[in-house]
């Protein structure tokens, strides 16, 4: 019996329009009245996490920036792993010789250097994915980010890297030039304690080592009293690999690519079919 499920947001709970569909928050809500616990599972950071929940009307614990936080359905902080500052900097000095784009994810919210670039970056995400393709949509959501402060922007990282009393969770790199992205992640895989990864074809991520939707979703149905086997974990990517292998149930959606897939018991719909909601009613 399933007593717990734990959903990624991206390419997975959220459509292509990036919002949560009528039937899968439905879904999500009917699975939370049965008495099953549901955590979200997200590379994103808390806010924009629970930005896009809170218009769905959902409330549940949440597994944030890969597993690098988890707060209680109440917000509270209930798990933290950041990367140690030395790690941090050392990280950030291999992507600024490669000239790579990136964001960096703290405790205080997530900071950028380029406001442009930042713009751009979640724009092409954002119609690439997008059916319509929606200009005015795309440029909605991507200043939307900075205009309720799930964003922030600095001069440079390195007050940020420096201030012991900031934890810092995630950087990651986005490029929509492959080649580019290839090469930064072969020069980061010879640093040790980091665990690396994508939730997207144009992206890299990079957290600690203890911070990953697998470690974290053990930790979460322990303090829960709930087994892995009477888990059921959802994901489209390679970030959330490390929960499909440990879930008692494990559904890869439609979407996803196949090397994730194969990590997976079951395979349900895409993201944009509604696949979370077939998945849930199937267990219920």
């Amino acid at each position: 019996m399933i007593k717990c499920i734990a959903i990624d947001m991206d390419g997975t709970l959220l459509n292509n329009d990036h919002v949560v569909s009528e039937e899968n928050a439905a879904a999500v809500l009917k699975a939370q009245s049965e008495g099953i616990e549901v955590v979200i599972a997200t590379g994103r950071s808390y806010r924009e996490a629970k930005y896009v929940l809170d218009e769905a009307g959902i409330r549940s614990p949440l597994i944030s920036v890969n597993g690098a936080e988890t707060r209680n359905v109440e917000g509270e902080a209930i798990g933290s792993n950041p990367l140690s500052r030395d790690k941090a900097q050392e990280l950030a000095t291999i992507l600024h010789k490669h000239d790579a784009y990136y964001e960096l994810y703290t405790s205080q919210g997530t900071y950028t250097k380029d406001y442009d670039k930042a713009l751009t970056v979640i724009m092409d995400i954002f119609m690439s994915a997008s059916i319509r393709s929606d200009y005015d949509k795309a440029i909605k959501a991507a200043k939307e980010r900075f205009e309720k402060g799930m964003v922030h922007l600095v001069d440079d990282f390195s007050t940020l890297l420096k201030n012991e009393h900031i934890p810092l969770y995630k950087l990651i790199v986005f490029s929509f030039d492959k080649e580019k992205l290839n090469e930064v992640k072969l020069n980061l895989s010879s640093i040790q304690d980091v665990a690396i990864t994508s939730s997207g074809k144009e992206n890299i991520e990079i957290n600690s080592i203890q911070a990953q939707k697998g470690i974290a979703l053990k930790e979460f149905v322990e303090q829960n009293n709930i087994s892995l086997k009477e888990t059921m974990a959802i994901g489209d990517n390679y970030n959330d690999i490390s929960m499909l292998k440990i879930a008692g149930r494990s559904v890869a959606m439609g979407n996803g690519p196949e090397e994730v897939k194969k990590h997976a018991q079951i395979i349900t719909d895409t993201n944009h079919h509604n696949g979370v909601a077939k998945a849930i009613l199937e267990v219920l």
